[in-house]
């Protein structure tokens, strides 16, 4: 890991102890992950404890469109703890995960790496082995991966149930109102239609704006027109001026303020039932 220097550093912050500040280590490795990372605590709080950090969600250009993803990953890391779940996979495995993601058009045409099994965690939620009182350690998980789409991650296939399929069943047990469940029912079709192909993302939207514009000559030339028109139809967008279904689809949220409480709610729940396990 420590094979280079950092990306970046403060100048009048080169000089640290570090028997006190965990900051050198951090600047290398908050730059050397590009899908997710423990961040470990901090030595004047260590009460904090440990975190993960989930890294490879882009902005989007809608406001929509980052409710929908930040949603999303809340909720699947409460199924993960809530199912004690683990989708481990060998580092090498996530780098060529990453290496495909980037080629064109990656989340129709791509297989990434991913469990071929479902599998549960031996430990609970608080890092401490099953024992006498809680549910009984689960034989060695398989680690075996298999190559799938991005459809097959998320929607689930014969083999996989999909981890929006399992965000649906972990609402299906949290107390959530109404109004949030139809918010959150939108966010996962909005996503599950993006992972199936039936909406844009915003990349291949991008290249389809410019392919199809009056000005550009099929070279690889992208004019100052062409990018002032993208941008202006970008900013149009993102402000909520213009609908572009292509991009978004065809949605009606019905709330946008209940989202931290339904999350509330389910951690709450969460927190039930942890207690009586222990």
């Amino acid at each position: 890991m420590f094979i280079r220097d950092p990306l970046q550093v403060f100048k009048e912050r080169i000089e640290q102890d570090d028997q006190r500040s965990t900051e050198h280590f951090e600047t290398i490795q908050s730059s050397n992950w590009m899908n997710m990372r423990f961040k470990p605590p901090p030595p004047d709080a260590p009460e904090i404890g440990w975190r993960v950090e989930f890294r490879p969600t882009e902005v989007q250009l809608t406001n929509f469109e980052n409710a929908a993803y930040c949603c999303f990953l809340v909720l699947l890391t409460r199924v993960i703890v809530s199912y004690r779940l683990t989708f481990l996979i060998r580092i090498s495995l996530v780098t060529e995960n990453m290496k495909r993601a980037t080629r064109r058009n990656a989340i129709l045409t791509e297989k990434f790496h991913f469990r071929s099994k479902m599998a549960n965690c031996q430990h609970t939620p608080e890092g401490k082995p099953c024992t006498e009182g809680q549910p009984p350690a689960e034989p060695e998980p398989d680690y075996n991966t298999t190559e799938m789409t991005i459809d097959e991650i998320v929607n689930g296939n014969s083999q996989f149930s999909g981890l929006a399929p399992l965000i649906r069943q972990f609402l299906d047990g949290a107390d959530v109102d109404v109004d949030t469940r139809c918010t959150i029912n939108q966010y996962l079709s909005f996503i599950q239609k993006r992972a199936k192909g039936e909406i844009m993302t915003t990349a291949s939207w991008m290249r389809s704006f410019v392919q199809n514009h009056s000005d550009y000559k099929h070279n690889s030339y992208v004019s100052d027109e062409i990018i002032y028109d993208l941008l202006k139809k970008m900013d149009s967008i993102s402000r909520g001026e213009e609908h572009c279904e292509k991009l978004l689809g065809c949605y009606k949220s019905k709330t946008d303020q209940r989202i931290p409480q339904a999350v509330r709610l389910a951690e709450e729940k969460l927190t039930r039932e942890l207690r009586r396990h222990q």
